[in-house]
């Protein structure tokens, strides 16, 4: 179907963009002698790797999304790359949680992605405070938009 398409693109574009903010946050850490780090980052790179296996599973997904978030809020506390790691993870909490739950995770994660970016840079600054906000709601206006385009897709196959 070619409206699966853009919905496949967006699934693979937060991927690898996970995937590469995991690879810089985990070679800085090396890079920084910060062994421990980097073996919880490589260990947070594997578990964002099982997604797949628990999709279309709604408890399980939500076990590995808070499992994911638990990693990722030890690992943005101990390395500021890591911080960064809470945009592709919006699109977890908007495509596994129901509405409330997926706008009340946003938030959190929003503001702890703000909250420790402003703690490794020593204090808070417009942009560490107005950047993460704008991307939140992008990325939630990109979740809707694709929930959108699933809905009438089904509701064509269904015709």
């Amino acid at each position: 179907m070619m409206m699966d398409f853009p919905l496949r693109l967006l699934r693979w574009t937060v991927d690898v963009t996970a995937c590469g903010l995991l690879a810089i946050a985990v070679v800085t850490a090396v890079r920084e002698d910060r062994m421990a780090v980097a073996a919880g980052g490589t260990l947070l790179a594997l578990l964002y790797a099982a997604s797949p296996a628990i999709e279309g599973r709604p408890v399980p997904g939500r076990v590995w999304l808070g499992l994911v978030s638990a990693g990722w809020a030890v690992l943005a506390v101990a390395a500021p790359p890591f911080v960064w790691l809470a945009f592709p993870l919006l699109f977890a909490y908007l495509q596994l949680l129901p509405l409330w739950g997926a706008m009340f995770g946003v938030t959190v994660l929003t503001s702890a992605a703000i909250l420790a970016a402003a703690w490794h840079a020593g204090g808070l600054t417009v942009p560490l405070l107005v950047g993460p906000g704008v991307a939140a709601a992008v990325v939630t206006l990109l979740a809707f938009a694709c929930k959108a385009l699933r809905a009438e897709m089904e509701q064509r196959h269904h015709e």
